[in-house]
């Protein structure tokens, strides 16, 4: 496993991260803890996670199913650990968003779950456009004085929403932000536009979440032949998408990779990217993506993808204004 630095920080985390939003809905607890047991044995030891993953309200079904696999032993203190506030956790008007009070008891109720005394990385899953930047600042800085959280991260962030973060956090003499987590993936590249150089600008790593755009990017055509039918979703982008797939995956088969694992190299080329998450049901899954290290690519090679996969043409304002 090769590993690199969470943003500006000292933190060292390998290049894949371990995405669990399937443990609970499609991952039962058994296999969901056979695959963490082995993404230490290779060496990943970042795990992502939130306290709104498992499917149903306010019961945080993914975190417990870690929690229970932490309070085995021996794990707790090799993983960095990410999870996520601001989705709904009950009925009452203050059990979700990022009010001072909901970051409160949604931090003891993850901790609680996860069955730790801490959490790695605490990321705002949503921008709360109805919060100030001081509440949800003091909020935070409290978690981390009383050690219940050592990095904050966001997700799902406009540009401008990390420039804004990070002036009230400097204002506060406040670390700010370490990372972002965003959807990025060769099909959808927007981020490119004013996100990627925000993360540029302030020190924040980059942690793609959907990098094979739902399925898309993983080999979706040799699944359909082999009579493996993708999700409903993935099959109406696939019917939208199918010409330029047909010619991703035959740039895949002639330089002799997988397309899921191409789609996750086309990643860490980008230096501002830290980790993709990689999100199995399965082993399967979980071993396929193991040979993205493997995979060098050259300049021809990644000017073919980018004609398939155009991005936005560069950074704002000049892709859009000249």
């Amino acid at each position: 496993m090769e590993y690199t630095k969470l943003g500006r920080t000292g933190l060292q985390v390998s290049k894949l991260c371990l995405g669990t939003m399937n443990f609970g809905p499609h991952t039962s607890e058994q296999d969901s803890c056979d695959i963490m047991d082995h993404a230490l044995e290779i060496g990943i030891n970042f795990f992502d996670t939130a306290n709104a993953y498992g499917g149903k309200v306010g019961e945080g079904v993914t975190e417990s199913i870690i929690g229970r696999w932490f309070a085995q032993g021996g794990r707790r203190e090799k993983v960095v650990l990410a999870t996520k506030v601001f989705g709904r956790m009950g009925d009452w008007p203050n059990e979700r968003r990022l009010s001072a009070y909901h970051i409160r008891r949604a931090c003891e109720e993850s901790l609680r779950r996860l069955q730790t005394d801490h959490i790695d990385l605490y990321q705002m899953h949503h921008i709360d456009r109805d919060t100030p930047w001081e509440e949800v600042w003091q909020a935070m800085e409290q978690l981390v004085l009383q050690g219940k959280v050592i990095y904050v991260g966001s997700s799902n962030f406009a540009g401008w929403h990390i420039t804004q973060a990070q002036c009230e956090a400097g204002n506060r003499n406040f670390m700010g932000l370490v990372c972002e987590q965003s959807l990025y993936n060769l099909k959808d590249r927007m981020i490119e536009l004013e996100v990627i150089p925000a993360c540029r600008n302030y020190g924040l790593g980059l942690i793609p979440w959907s990098p094979l755009a739902g399925g898309l990017l993983g080999g979706i055509l040799e699944k359909e032949t082999q009579g493996r039918r993708a999700s409903p979703q993935a099959q109406k982008n696939l019917e939208k998408h199918r010409k330029q797939i047909e010619k991703y995956e035959t740039i895949c088969k002639q330089i002799g990779q997988k397309p899921a694992n191409v789609a996750l190299a086309w990643l860490l080329l980008n230096p501002i990217v830290t980790a993709p998450i990689i999100g199995p049901r399965t082993m399967e899954q979980f071993d396929g993506s193991l040979d993205t290290f493997k995979i060098e690519m050259d300049d021809e090679i990644l000017s073919r993808l980018n004609s398939i996969w155009p991005g936005p043409g560069g950074e704002a304002p000049e892709a859009y204004a000249w």
